[in-house]
């Protein structure tokens, strides 16, 4: 089965066929780095990152390149943010940019969120920003006003194809105040003049300015990626104004087609309404990560299609967290029983274990079928029922079996998903630690079963002083390190 993608741009499902047979080029709107990353923001690159291992498990060598937004994105009152954060915590904008660019690093790196290949800076690529408005203006595209330079919508007869709006049903100030020097409400700015106030200013041929938010990605994605890229992602509620712009500028000032594939992440929500700081129902990464292990985070992520949203609760953390235990209490188990077969032991072959190929069939299967990873994990815990009986089972298994079972948790929990860590026996205390665990938690059942709570409770408030976390769940326990 070929992979198939939901291309945004014309609302299809359709067969995915890059620019070049082995290459794929891929850009993702970056976050702007004024403020302590959310768990939306993790929802968006961790669905990105999946992407972007499965592509490179199906073989394709991925240019994956994510921006830094650090000026030039408005609030509604038009104000930059990266200024606004710069006055709230009395530093030097590049300062406030430095601080929470490795913030944001650090919590992709915790969340398992591999690195892209080129991570550029809108600050970096100023010089290239102003060269593009120039073209433009010369192209009869854009016009300047008083310093401010806009793009003329109309001048663009396909402005609105990839949101589906029309130019005359647009209303002005999507995100920055009416302007009454655009000659259409929608028209949207290329360069900003600068106000005496503002820190962050460049010298221009339309005097001291910044760049406007969506000029930055088309200028940053089509120089390291070329005029025509494969796939564009980022947050679904980026496509308009910002995508829709970003397509605008790129195709009229190059004449040919921006992003072949538009692969946009649906959001995360507090009780349906996006989670957001301007709302202030947020909760951050460094947040979520003191509560719930990385993997647990992305198993929620994971367990709802990535074009739709999810909506954040403390339970479906909690079944999330019990869901990836019981994931991670098979792989352990699998993993001592390695350590502990000899190469020629054990009676067991593969064929008893079902076809290990129709695990992996399924599981692509489902990631072809526009990454769907909600089926993938269910496969997945098909896998660790089976993997369960067979230990259970037969306790001696031949090591090639085990291995081969070891290598689709690798393989398809990991490098893919990544949800099973490579190290995970020793990030847990290895065999000893583990099984003294599971013999205590075999005691507490016990006592649970003989209605002793006071001494059920006492090994749990033990364990969590030793710092061992215990998840009670309909059906089993399972634990973790703090």
């Amino acid at each position: 089965m070929a992979l198939k993608v939901y291309n945004y741009l014309n609302r299809e499902l359709q067969r995915f066929k890059p620019l070049h047979p082995e290459h794929v080029s891929l850009y993702a709107c970056g976050p702007t780095v004024y403020d302590h990353a959310h768990l939306g923001h993790a929802k968006t690159y961790v669905a990105v990152d999946v992407i972007v291992r499965y592509l490179r498990h199906l073989g394709y060598n991925v240019r994956y390149v994510r921006n830094f937004t650090d000026v030039g994105h408005l609030l509604d009152t038009g104000e930059d943010r990266i200024s606004r954060g710069a006055r709230r915590e009395r530093v030097e904008p590049m300062e406030l940019v430095e601080t929470y660019i490795n913030s944001f690093n650090d919590d992709m790196d915790a969340l398992g969120v591999v690195r892209p290949n080129i991570t550029p800076r809108a600050t970096c690529h100023v010089l290239e920003i102003i060269v593009w408005v120039e073209d433009l203006l010369n192209q009869g595209y854009a016009y300047e006003v008083d310093g401010n330079v806009y793009f003329s919508v109309e001048k663009f007869p396909e402005y609105g194809k990839l949101s589906q709006r029309q130019v005359d049903e647009q209303q002005a100030g999507a995100r920055v105040e009416v302007r009454e020097d655009k000659h259409h409400p929608a028209d949207f700015a290329l360069w900003k003049r600068a106000d005496p106030e503002h820190i962050l200013r460049w010298p221009s041929p339309w005097g001291e300015g910044y760049p406007g938010w969506h000029i930055e990605c088309s200028v940053m994605a089509t120089k390291y990626l070329g005029e025509t890229f494969d796939i564009h992602g980022g947050g679904l509620e980026n496509m308009f104004p910002h995508n829709e712009c970003e397509i605008a500028q790129a195709e009229a000032r190059n004449d040919a087609p921006f992003a072949n594939y538009w692969l946009l992440v649906g959001s995360l929500t507090v009780n349906g309404v996006k989670m957001s700081k301007s709302l202030g129902n947020f909760l951050t990464i460094k947040d979520a990560l003191s509560l719930y292990s990385p993997e647990a985070i992305r198993y929620f992520i994971l367990s709802s299609h990535y074009r739709g949203p999810i909506d954040f609760s403390r339970d479906a953390l909690q079944a999330a967290q019990r869901g990836v235990g019981r994931l991670h209490n098979t792989v352990r188990k699998l993993r001592y029983a390695m350590k502990d077969a000899a190469s020629a032991a054990g009676t067991a072959v593969l064929a008893q274990v079902g076809s290990l190929d129709d695990y992996r069939d399924d599981f692509q299967a489902a990631m072809d079928d526009d990454f769907n990873t909600p089926q993938a994990l269910a496969t997945l815990f098909e896998f660790v029922k089976e993997v369960n009986r067979q230990l259970d089972e037969n306790p001696r298994q031949a090591m090639g079996t085990l291995a081969a079972m070891d290598r689709i948790f690798r393989d398809l929990g990991g490098k893919v998903l990544g949800i099973v860590p490579d190290n995970l026996e020793e990030r847990e205390g290895g065999p000893t630690v583990a099984g003294l665990v599971e013999f205590l938690l075999e005691l507490r059942r016990q006592a649970r079963e003989a209605r002793e709570w006071g001494r059920a409770d006492a090994i749990r408030s033990r364990l969590t002083e030793l710092g061992i976390l215990i998840e009670d769940g309909p059906d089993d326990t399972t634990w973790r390190l703090a």
